[in-house]
């Protein structure tokens, strides 16, 4: 700390020559000056290091000591600041750019967002945007607290935030509501139907009557658990039954045979680029565009647009607000080719297992698959068989029954 308040207040090395130098040195001591590096090149000279500030009190020492100052070197900011005392257009730059770096650092440039993990930072960062908080906004006009409330008020998905501002990054912590469990909706009179045609394997009824068993076949639309209970009355009275109706509740698998049908078109339209492009820069800062140069009106009937961002990071990876942006419009011509049949129907057939795997759900088995593709006109058609083991039972409002 010493050394720091030496070197910002200015050092100075002296050649102190004299019959007696000892005498000044004494006197230094009494005055309280301080001195060190102290060196004796001969018995009549000595050599110190004493700070800027009390130089004209030790040459006033030195004459009444007989002794005479040479002033070696200068150390320190002072004599570092002193060398453009004359380069006033440096000096000037200096003191606007620490002046800039001094106000600018009041700013925000970076907004980070922790403790999330369900609500995206994306959507708490818009809604920041909405109350006013962004890059480039006053750091220390923000009122944080209040900014932290609206914040929990606006997104139900949170519990707790709090804002801080640690120089010219801002950052969010947040805590997300743990979600209450979803009620079961008991209202209404509901039967569990079947969804498609297939053979009941299992069943799992927790509520109303099933109507079918292991084994037997079933049609799309065919009641499996019925939500009207039969309540029938004591043993030998001649009392009619009587109907409860509720809300269904069960599940039930069976095994089902899907049949589903894609198709491509044989030929494709590709591009041929003919060599001709154009780019435009433009400058991104803090939230606003600005054009560089260049020109982003096209003449050509069918172009590509390819956008390059270059962004400005912090060491530790955070964006800055701060990128430039290149655009580049290429010029093409669409040409008609014929497609590969094989990578057509081995693409189709793709698409056709990703539509049977969202048919089925996530519990659905596929136990067997069968492809069959052939050509219809100008398009390619492939149809898939597959013989499935899937809960095919859903919901359905049930029909009032009449009780006697």
């Amino acid at each position: 700390m010493r050394q720091l308040m030496n070197f910002l207040r200015g050092m100075v090395v002296l050649r102190l020559t004299g019959p007696f130098p000892e005498r000044l040195i004494n006197l230094c001591a009494q005055e309280g000056i301080e001195f060190w590096a102290m060196e004796w090149p001969d018995e009549n000279t000595v050599r110190l290091t004493t700070r800027r500030y009390t130089l004209r009190r030790l040459e006033e020492l030195a004459r009444r000591a007989g002794c005479t100052v040479e002033r070696e070197a200068s150390l320190g900011l002072p004599q570092f600041l002193g060398r453009f005392r004359t380069r006033y257009a440096f000096l000037a730059g200096l003191i606007f750019a620490l002046c800039a770096v001094s106000f600018l650092s009041r700013f925000v440039l970076v907004i980070q967002v922790t403790g999330n993990q369900e609500v995206p930072a994306a959507v708490i960062l818009s809604q920041l945007r909405q109350l006013g908080v962004r890059p480039g906004v006053y750091g220390p006009g923000l009122n944080r607290k209040q900014l932290a409330q609206e914040l929990m008020v606006q997104l139900d998905d949170l519990s707790w935030a709090a804002v801080n501002l640690h120089g010219t990054r801002l950052e969010v912590i947040v805590r997300e509501a743990v979600k209450s469990p979803e009620r079961v909706d008991e209202s209404g009179f509901f039967d569990i139907v079947a969804q498609a045609d297939g053979v009941i394997t299992h069943m799992e009824t927790e509520k109303g009557d099933a109507l079918v068993e292991e084994g037997d076949v079933v049609a799309r639309g065919d009641v499996l658990i019925s939500g009207t209970v039969t309540m029938e009355p004591p043993l030998y009275s001649e009392l009619p039954n009587r109907y409860y109706q509720t809300h269904a509740r069960g599940r039930v698998w069976a095994r089902t045979w899907r049949f589903l049908t894609a198709a491509i078109p044989l030929e494709a339209t590709v591009k041929d680029y003919t060599g001709t492009e154009k780019s435009a820069w433009s400058l991104n800062i803090l939230g606003r565009r600005i054009k560089i140069f260049g020109n982003t009106s096209i003449s050509w009937p069918m172009y590509d647009k390819i956008t390059t961002v270059c962004q400005a990071t912090l060491p530790r990876g955070e964006n800055l607000p701060l990128s430039v942006s290149r655009e580049t419009f290429r010029e093409y011509q669409p040409r008609a080719v014929e497609v590969d049949r094989d990578a057509a129907q081995t693409l189709l057939e793709e698409q056709l297992l990703r539509r049977l795997r969202d048919l089925i759900g996530e519990d659905g088995e596929v136990e067997s698959t069968q492809f069959a593709a052939r050509v219809n006109g100008d398009r390619l058609e492939v149809t898939l068989t597959a013989q499935c083991l899937e809960e095919i039972g859903q919901e359905r409002p049930g029909v009032e029954a009449e009780n006697p």
